[in-house]
């Protein structure tokens, strides 16, 4: 909670007023997101709604555990469900980037839900050891320097929120094993019942930082403040040289 705080503090995520939705797919990262929403709310200054948003892919998901979990501990709950997994039969065929795919899909029915329920911001559960990751992938693989923002405004004008952002993975496994809270894994991700070619990007990426944090203990604090400190003009852009 000292963390969130601060990073909340730092870049004005949740304020007052808002009407927050917060994309809960159950895993380990949303549930812990969810309870610190909760206890946010307790101990803020100032008021603010929030409500969990669970995007069922049509596929015959089971969400009871998960709907007795909100219901057990007095937070919002929703369940939408959609036809995302039998949209997705022709496109996998065409496309294994299956995790691309249903993520934008995702993200687009959130962004309808939020609308409808009069919400102005959209919570998302991405962590450090993710803004790392996906720095890196894009660094290798595309030749851009690019990481996930804590903050930012979506075409249709919702601001999307990062309140983890700052923490680590390890720390989100942590809360949902030390308090037995039984997280949804891969068995949910539509994906795995396509038999199409796992993605690999990610699982490097994440095998390449552990060995590089083995070496360099303060990797992440290193990228943490890395992300805040970017000096544009020393890179090949002419349209940043400071002349």
């Amino acid at each position: 909670m000292s963390k969130l705080g601060k990073t909340n503090a730092e870049f004005d995520l949740i304020e007052e007023g808002d009407k927050i939705l917060v994309g809960l797919s159950g895993g380990k990262d949303s549930l812990t997101m969810i309870h610190a929403m909760k206890e946010q709310q307790r101990r803020a200054p100032f008021a603010f709604e929030f409500l969990a948003v669970t995007v069922g892919y049509g596929m015959g998901e089971n969400y009871d555990d998960l709907i007795a979990h909100c219901r057990e501990y007095d937070i919002p709950h929703i369940i939408h469900d959609t036809k995302i997994y039998e949209l997705a039969e022709e496109k996998i065929r065409k496309n294994s980037s299956f995790c691309s795919f249903f993520s934008r899909m995702r993200r687009g029915t959130l962004y309808g839900i939020a609308e409808k329920n009069g919400c102005n911001k959209l919570a998302l559960g991405h962590h450090m050891d993710d803004a790392a990751e996906s720095f890196f992938m894009n660094f290798i693989y595309n030749g851009q320097m690019r990481s996930l923002a804590p903050k930012y405004k979506a075409e249709n004008g919702l601001i999307i929120i990062r309140p983890l952002i700052q923490m680590r993975e390890r720390q989100l496994r942590a809360f949902v094993v030390d308090n037995d809270i039984v997280a949804i894994g891969d068995e949910m991700c539509p994906g795995m019942r396509f038999d199409v070619k796992m993605p690999h990007a990610r699982a490097h990426m994440k095998e390449m930082l552990a060995k590089m944090e083995q070496e360099f203990p303060q990797l992440f604090t290193s990228l943490n403040a890395a992300f805040k400190n970017i000096s544009q003009e020393s890179f090949f852009d002419k349209e940043k040289f400071s002349l």
